[in-house]
């Protein structure tokens, strides 16, 4: 079943914007009417409704340059390693996951929506449990991971 979580309405002129968030589901509504129909019912003389699916869960964290000390509290050093060559694929995060790129560089694109992140050589990043993407490699890639 559906239920609406936020409505808001909008008038702008002629135009009437309404953005009904549904199980997150932005359904904006445009509703082009003239001004004297503001005044009468009904008002609504044309609608468009649009629907998009909202980005889930929490953003790809990247830390660019993190100093020593941070590295060496979170024992970077003593994770295991992976490389690989330039490529473009997709990977699933099953678990949160972190690394710390010693060569290369990467935009990994999550494919719900969320903003896709670019790092490379000496930069930090986690990524969520559950979040499925695609690793574009425009540099050979050398990093630990855990």
């Amino acid at each position: 079943s559906l239920s609406a979580v936020s409505s808001v309405v909008i008038p702008l002129d002629f135009l009437i914007a309404r953005v009904t968030m549904v199980n997150n589901f932005v359904l904006p509504f445009l509703f082009l009417s003239s001004v004297a129909s503001f005044t009468h019912a009904p008002f609504v003389t044309r609608y468009t409704t649009v629907a998009m699916k909202m980005a889930d869960g929490p953003e790809i964290e990247v830390i660019s340059q993190p100093d020593q000390d941070f590295l060496d509290k979170k024992g970077v050093f003593d994770w295991g390693t992976w490389g690989c060559g330039v490529s473009k694929f997709p990977w699933t995060y099953d678990s949160t996951e972190s690394c710390y790129l010693l060569a290369g560089q990467v935009t990994v694109t999550p494919s719900d929506g969320r903003k896709p992140a670019t790092f490379g050589k000496g930069d930090f990043a986690t990524f969520p449990a559950g979040m499925s993407c695609t690793w574009d490699v425009t540099e050979a890639v050398q990093k630990h991971f855990m």
